[in-house]
């Protein structure tokens, strides 16, 4: 039985290591909160702005300044600043605040597209945190994925066993 890491690293063809390199470093004093803030500005701008209807749909009933200071906390928080997010909202859950969208295949991979473009096009981001972040992006997207899949299959030979500081995309 598949736990939902193995199953994320399998989907988005990044290990858990890669995938956790982020705690290798403190991103958040690397690169400030401006950085995070215009980082999730620049990424949902791009959501809202897409060209796809069925990807816009997904965002359809959430505020874009809301999306926007969601992400930005839950990263701030993940990526070794104040827990942000977690003393306006409570522990992340992504699994469970993700439950009421499709997190398919197709839209995590969209996601990172736009995460990809929005990390290239934001200032103060060095290569090597690029990497770090979009690995962890990667493998968060598709942990998602394979907790969507849980949501409408059941199970299917998938363990709940997760760590509970994995997060995922906002």
């Amino acid at each position: 039985m598949q736990t939902l890491q193995e199953k994320a690293a399998g989907w988005s063809g990044v290990n858990t290591a890669d995938a956790f390199a982020i705690d290798e470093t403190n991103l958040f004093q690397k690169l400030g909160l401006e950085t995070f803030v215009a980082l999730s500005a620049n990424f949902y701008t791009r959501v809202y702005d897409d060209e796809e209807e069925w990807f816009r749909s997904i965002f359809a009933n959430s505020k874009k300044e809301d999306a926007i200071r969601n992400q930005y906390e839950f990263f701030v928080q993940r990526m070794g600043g104040p827990p942000l997010f977690s003393q306006r909202r409570g522990h992340p859950a992504l699994i469970g605040r993700h439950r009421p969208f499709p997190v398919t295949h197709k839209a995590a991979e969209r996601w990172l597209h736009h995460m990809q473009h929005a990390l290239d096009t934001t200032s103060n981001i060095d290569d090597d945190s690029k990497t770090k972040m979009m690995n962890f992006f990667r493998h968060t997207a598709y942990f998602l994925v394979a907790g969507d899949e849980l949501k409408n299959h059941g199970q299917g030979g998938i363990a709940c066993k997760h760590s509970s500081n994995q997060p995922a995309p906002a």
